[in-house]
């Protein structure tokens, strides 16, 4: 009887595969049991940190009100950012059985329908420390515990009703090379006046102030103290942290550069190295960015999804560090019968940043590594220079009475 698999049977591709399976069905008493125990592990790891979260995490949502006059740099907020260096290091009785894992904060910049607002999200047992850190160097400011906005705009709920689009963002170089910060801009000086400053989140802040009726516009920036999770050449299980990472890096450049040019680098290769050497003078935060546009499927408007993609180009530089997004669609219909992985990518997006996920299940993802420098370049209040109408500020911070008052 004529088979019509014979001819496939006796190609060499078969033949290779054949033998594959051969040999994983020879040996799986060795690796089988391997696999079984990292899956296990895997799973009893991540079972213990949800136990763990759901007992010690009760997160609840700050509104910063901004008041009308800001007359402190950047600065400012990268020293009130110390306070959210939360965590410890921790041995494998902390990680394994009690499932302890480092607090995550989530640092937010919205438009809900054009009125632009700051938000931070924490646990709720650090609520004192976020108050008195932004109070400590933005006295003037207004902090209050406010309802989560993300329900004003149940995409998972009501997809009917709304229309989504979204990405995330992530570095273009390694993490130790810095992006464009506050000081490169000349941010850092108190004596320039007002109208001669060029702040790159004002056109942020304008373009979130343009949206209108049904519509929203969510940056999400999530942040962890980093730790050591680079893992360390020629070990098995020895990891190191990114300033480790960082003088590696600059080791291999100088070589590199040496070599190129003989036994000295030229007048940009030297400042890429000394701004690779200032980044690593100053705390890490692990960080996951993400960006949201939702609205009224009358609403939509199509245009806004490249302003949302673009809108950390500001902070990019050509030779050192920059931001690249992803987001939720593709290129060729022929990638996504039906939109059926998009709607699917969408959903899942839209649920994490719902979550705040990022270092940990349900949406685990690999962060990138920002110093308080740079996370305060792309998270600070603005002074004057931006007045975005819908950018509501406060005229000063209501104090409250002396505790002497007679009464």
């Amino acid at each position: 009887m004529f088979n019509p698999f014979a001819s496939l049977l006796d190609t060499p591709a078969f033949q290779v595969l054949a033998l594959i399976y051969t040999i994983l069905s020879a040996t799986a008493f060795v690796w089988a049991p391997l696999v079984l125990m990292w899956l296990a592990a895997h799973l009893w790891l991540v079972y213990r940190r949800m136990l763990y979260i759901q007992k010690n995490f009760q997160f609840i949502m700050l509104e910063v009100k901004v008041p009308r006059t800001v007359d402190k740099t950047p600065l400012a907020m990268e020293l009130a950012l110390h306070g959210f260096l939360q965590g410890r290091p921790y041995n494998w009785y902390d990680i394994w059985w009690v499932g302890e894992v480092k607090p995550w904060f989530s640092l937010e910049l919205v438009s809900l329908e054009g009125d632009v607002k700051f938000f931070i999200r924490t646990p709720s047992k650090f609520k004192k420390l976020i108050e008195s850190s932004i109070y400590a160097h933005y006295p003037d400011t207004e902090i209050h515990e406010v309802k989560d906005y993300v329900s004003l705009a149940p995409y998972i709920h009501a997809k009917d009703e709304w229309t989504m689009n979204g990405c995330t963002y992530s570095l273009t170089m390694p993490d130790p090379y810095p992006i464009k910060t506050y000081i490169d801009y000349g941010l850092d000086s108190t004596s320039t006046k007002e109208e001669m400053k060029s702040d790159p989140l004002a056109s942020q802040i304008e373009f979130l102030g343009s949206f209108g009726r049904g519509q929203y516009m969510w940056f999400q920036i999530v942040i962890q103290m980093t730790g050591d999770r680079f893992k360390t050449p020629d070990t098995w299980f020895k990891h190191h942290d990114w300033k480790e990472e960082g003088k590696k890096v600059v080791k291999e450049l100088q070589e590199k550069y040496a070599g190129e040019v003989g036994t000295r680098a030229t007048k940009r290769q030297t400042e890429i190295i000394q701004a690779i050497e200032r980044s690593l003078g100053k705390p890490g935060f692990d960080v996951g960015m993400r960006a949201i546009y939702i609205a009224k499927k009358e609403n939509f408007d199509g245009s806004n999804i490249s302003g949302m993609r673009g809108a950390m180009r500001p902070f990019s530089t050509l030779d050192l560090n920059g931001f690249r997004s992803s987001g939720t669609s593709f290129d060729f219909p022929w990638q996504d019968w039906n939109d059926w992985r998009q709607n699917r990518k969408k959903h899942k997006l839209y649920d994490a940043y719902v979550r705040r996920s990022w270092f940990y299940a349900p949406y685990k993802r690999k962060p990138f590594i920002l110093n308080t420098e740079e996370l305060a370049t792309i998270f600070h209040f603005p002074g004057g220079v931006s007045e975005t109408p819908t950018f509501s500020r406060i005229e000063s911070r209501k104090g409250e009475p002396p505790a002497n008052l007679p009464i």
